[in-house]
C-alpha cells in the first residue's frame, strides 16, 4: 500500500487515541498516544484534540492522509447518529470539518467498521473469502460486515429488534456488568443475540472484540451457534488500524470510482427510459392470441396451432 506509516486515529467516549501505522504488518510505526476526550465532546473540541495527536506524529507521517473512526454512523463524510458522543455531531460535515482544520486528507468512519477491516485485513479473519461479522460487546454491541475483504458499511446489527428490545440493551457485556450477572447468566443473553443475527444474515464466521474478548475462554465456548465463532486478535488496536488502512485505501481508489450522487443520478435515467420490447412478444405476436373466458379465470390462449398432417389420399381404381 504505502512505504510510510499512516495515522490511525480512534475518536470514543472517554479517549481519542492514535498511532502511525505499517500498512505492511498491520502494526504500529510508534507508541500510542491518547488524549482524554474532552467533557463536552462537540466536534470543535474533538477537533482540537485531534490536531494534537496529528502533531505529534506529524514528522514521521509526512503530508500523507489520515483515518478516523467515530462511534457514530458515517455516510459519504457526514456522521449521522451520535453514541457517547456530544450530539452535535449528528448530521454534521465531520470529514470537511477535520479536512479543513488539518489541511490534508481525512478519511472517517465508523469505529466497529474500522475494527473489522483490520481483522479482516491483519488479524483473526485475515484472507478470510467469506461473509465475516465482527461484533465488539462493550457499553453497546457494534458490528461491521466484510465480505471477501470488502467492508459492507454501517450494519449496525446491534440494534436489531429482539423480544420487543433494543438488542444491545439486553445482551451488551456493558448490561453484564451493570446488572452483575456471571458468564453463566450472561451466556443466554448473548447466544439468543448471535443466534438472531445467524438468522438474519447467514455469517461464515463470527469474530468477538471488545473488552470481553480478553475473557472469551469463558464464554464462547459454549454458546450453541451453527457459526464458527473466535475472539479477535487486535483487540484495542483494530480501531487504530482500520483506520489507517481505510485512509490509504480509499486515496487509491477514489480516483477511479465515481461518486455516490453520479451513480443514482444515472441509475435513476434508466430507470425512465423506455421499456425494450421483449424478443418474441412484439405486436403482431399478441394480435395472434385470442381470450378464452370460463366462469372462473381469464387466460390467453396461442391460436397459431399447427394443423395436423393430412392423410394419404388413396389409391385411384383402375
Amino acid at each position: 500500500m504505502t512505504t510510510r506509516p499512516v495515522l490511525g486515529i480512534d475518536i470514543g467516549g472517554s479517549g481519542i487515541k492514535g498511532a502511525p501505522v505499517d500498512l505492511e504488518t498491520g502494526t504500529f510505526a510508534a507508541e500510542r498516544l491518547r488524549i482524554p476526550t474532552p467533557k463536552k465532546s462537540t466536534p470543535k473540541k474533538v477537533g482540537a484534540a485531534v490536531a494534537e495527536i496529528v502533531e505529534h506524529f506529524a514528522e514521521l507521517i509526512g503530508d500523507g492522509p489520515i483515518g478516523l473512526t467515530v462511534p457514530a454512523v458515517v455516510t459519504h463524510g457526514v456522521t449521522r447518529s451520535a453514541a457517547n458522543i456530544d450530539p452535535g455531531w449528528i448530521d454534521f460535515e465531520a470529514e470537511k470539518m477535520f479536512e479543513d482544520l488539518l489541511g490534508r486528507k481525512v478519511v472517517m468512519l465508523n469505529d466497529a467498521d474500522a475494527a473489522g477491516l483490520a481483522e479482516a485485513h491483519y488479524g483473526a479473519a485475515k484472507g478470510h473469502p467469506g461473509l465475516v461479522l465482527l461484533s465488539t460487546l462493550g457499553t453497546g454491541i457494534g458490528s461491521a460486515l466484510v465480505h471477501a475483504g470488502v467492508l459492507i458499511a454501517n450494519s449496525e446489527l446491534g440494534h436489531i429488534e429482539i423480544d420487543g428490545k433494543d438488542a444491545e440493551t439486553q445482551a451488551s457485556s456493558g448490561v453484564k456488568d451493570k446488572l452483575g450477572l456471571s458468564y453463566k447468566q450472561w451466556i443466554p443473553r448473548i447466544e439468543k443475540y448471535f443466534q438472531t443475527v445467524e438468522r438474519l444474515i447467514w455469517p461464515d464466521l463470527i469474530v468477538v472484540g471488545g473488552g470481553v474478548s480478553k475473557d472469551s475462554d469463558k464464554f464462547l465456548p459454549y454458546l450453541k451457534l451453527n457459526t464458527p465463532i473466535v475472539p479477535a486478535t487486535l483487540r484495542n488496536k483494530a480501531g487504530i488500524i482500520g483506520a489507517a488502512w481505510m485512509a490509504v485505501y480509499r486515496q487509491q481508489h477514489d480516483a477511479d470510482t465515481e461518486s455516490v450522487a453520479e451513480a443514482n443520478r444515472r441509475a435513476i435515467e434508466r430507470s425512465q427510459q423506455p421499456e425494450v420490447p421483449v424478443v418474441g412478444d412484439s405486436d403482431s405476436d399478441r394480435d395472434d392470441r385470442v381470450t378464452a373466458v370460463d366462469a372462473d379465470e381469464q387466460v390467453e390462449v396461442d391460436e397459431q396451432v399447427e394443423a395436423p398432417p393430412a392423410e394419404d389420399a388413396p389409391a385411384e381404381q383402375d
